[in-house]
């Protein structure tokens, strides 16, 4: 693969892109948003690595596969195995934090709900998890109050904190290592805040986390 995990100050972090761990309905308002109900323990899917690319170059999008849409979340990069942790083996484990958007094609991903059927198309295609460079996790004293935000042409579309997910971090990463491994390389979406909404080619993004950094990147049609 193409892509490289990296450090906010653009050293390469060492590590193979692995598979994306992402959470569904963390935060109620989004679940509310998408009318689905609140879950009682975390909704868990897969993005492969063939779905990373870099959040600092432009976001290309399949327009022959309906709606596109956004959804900005909170990364974690894993550095060390996890496999049925406890509390302290994850605190350990965590060594970035960066952004991140779970790409879905919503349409498609409507129709294969209706049908009953798995909604990975609609998640895992090539392309749909663009992330941003890691800042290490010493840098930040809490993961309690990580704020995102995203914004279309100046406007803010998505803003959210992580005091609001259901489950907090590490108990997302200690749930998540009893159902699969964790490898070092592995990257877990932490869920997205209320305001999804669709991406057109020619949309100027800037994505927010914190005061550590922004990024400013711009939506295009995907090549043939």
């Amino acid at each position: 693969m193409s892509y490289r995990h990296q450090w906010k100050n653009g050293q390469s972090i060492g590590l193979p892109a692995g598979k994306v761990v992402c959470v569904g309905r963390n935060y109620a308002d989004h679940a509310a948003e998408l009318n689905n109900p609140i879950p009682s323990e975390p909704i868990l899917f897969i993005k492969p690595g063939t779905s990373i690319v870099s959040l600092h170059e432009p976001i290309a999008i399949p327009l022959s596969k309906g709606a596109v849409h956004y959804e900005a979340e909170i990364s974690v990069l894993i550095g060390k195995i996890l496999k049925n942790a406890g509390r302290t083996q994850v605190v350990e484990g965590m060594i970035g934090i960066g952004a991140a958007l779970d790409l879905t094609l919503r349409d498609l991903q409507a129709g294969l709900k209706e049908q009953g059927h798995p909604w990975e198309k609609a998640k895992a295609f090539d392309g749909s998890c663009p992330l941003s460079c890691f800042e290490p996790i010493q840098s930040f004293s809490t993961l309690n109050h990580i704020d995102i935000e995203l914004a279309i042409s100046g406007v803010i579309k998505q803003k959210g904190s992580s005091d609001q997910m259901l489950f907090d971090i590490p108990s997302l990463i200690e749930y998540i290592s009893t159902c699969f491994t964790l490898m070092p390389g592995d990257v877990v979406l932490t869920g997205t805040p209320k305001g999804v909404g669709p991406l057109t080619p020619g949309d100027p993004v800037q994505i927010r986390l914190c005061s550590h950094f922004a990024i400013n990147t711009l939506v295009v049609a995907e090549s043939a």
